[in-house]
């Protein structure tokens, strides 16, 4: 059941998101948009029902809490449990994701996978990015649960991943 908090607050933020996407702006431009709309209206923990909160002991979960009827984007929460890590991967479509609980520790790759940089993402933390340039790894690394609002330019459920490629 959905609590009216809830649907609230993804409804601000899905249609903050709509009216970024309508721009028809270029993928890095358009990142950054919804980013700028994820930033307006990140939801809070309270927003998302309490399966949308739960991890699973094998590492990061995500959970679908939106897909655009068009497929022109979807809105994940993703879980992050003590310890879970993803492999080094790139994306196949522009994306914004806000930090709504704990931490999550982001390492950022170029092309060649040098390690460019290092990024602690805070609760209130967003960040839009957009292939190519889009290469990192995603670790908590903390003792706390963290939890973060994935938007994707693309129907995620229908290709089964955001992830393009994943690195060695």
């Amino acid at each position: 059941m959905t609590s009216t908090r809830t649907r609230t607050e993804l409804d601000q933020l899905i249609n903050g998101v709509r009216a970024a996407v309508a721009v028809h702006a270029d993928w890095a431009q358009t990142a950054q948009l919804v980013a700028d709309a994820l930033r307006d209206n990140l939801p809070t923990p309270d927003a998302l029902t309490a399966e949308q909160r739960a991890g699973s002991p094998d590492g990061f979960r995500s959970h679908t809490l939106y897909i655009e009827p068009d497929g022109s984007f979807s809105i994940n929460a993703v879980v992050w449990p003590p310890g879970s890590i993803t492999p080094i991967h790139d994306h196949v479509t522009w994306c914004a994701f806000g930090v709504i609980q704990g931490v999550e520790h982001e390492e950022l790759f170029d092309a060649d996978l040098n390690l460019v940089g290092v990024n602690d993402n805070h609760v209130g933390d967003v960040s839009g990015f957009a292939p190519p340039g889009d290469i990192h790894r995603v670790h908590n690394t903390l003792d706390e649960t963290a939890i973060s609002i994935h938007v994707y330019g693309t129907d995620v459920s229908r290709i089964g991943s955001s992830v393009r490629r994943y690195y060695n």
